[in-house]
């Protein structure tokens, strides 16, 4: 069933950067993702006065089709990839380190800098998305594989997300 449609909306402390017509997804989606967005922009740091931007593109398979699905490809003027590229590279250097207590003060620093990584961890700790039977919680970008919730996702789906992160509920 294919109900009304809405654009994802701007929040208090973020915006949609986007034509709303890269956003289109159900009501109870379109929430969800308010609800998410909301705390992961306050919790980083931003504001009514000062809010982040985010991007959306529109998807063309699966849950797209019918609006169940929202694909977000940048934060704060920056495009997922490159902020997951940052993250590898801060990652790299930190395991370079020759104290354990200099790698980790400085994958602590990249954890509240990088904001692509900071947007995916909250829409997998706050966020409630569709998990249909016999498939993992749909919810798959950059940091999957290292961070969750599938871990063992295909390299092929895991490739096809480098790019931005996909939800659906």
């Amino acid at each position: 069933m294919t109900g009304r449609l809405v654009a994802v909306p701007h929040g208090k402390a973020y915006v949609i950067s986007s034509p709303p017509c890269n956003g289109m997804v159900t009501p109870e989606l379109a929430r969800e993702l308010e609800k998410v967005l909301e705390r992961f922009a306050s919790e980083a740091g931003f504001s009514e006065q000062r809010p982040v931007d985010l991007e959306f593109r529109p998807g063309v398979v699966g849950h797209h089709k019918v609006g169940r699905a929202a694909d977000i490809y940048g934060v704060a003027g920056r495009g997922l990839e490159r902020w997951h590229e940052r993250w590898d590279a801060v990652l790299e250097e930190a395991l370079r380190r020759q104290s354990r207590e200099e790698g980790k003060a400085i994958m602590d620093r990249e954890r509240k800098t990088n904001f692509g990584w900071r947007l995916y961890k909250a829409l997998q700790i706050h966020g409630r998305w569709s998990q249909p039977g016999g498939y993992p919680v749909q919810l798959f970008g950059p940091w999957t594989r290292s961070e969750g919730p599938w871990t063992l996702i295909s390299s092929g789906l895991l490739r096809a997300h480098r790019d931005h992160v996909h939800v659906a509920k």
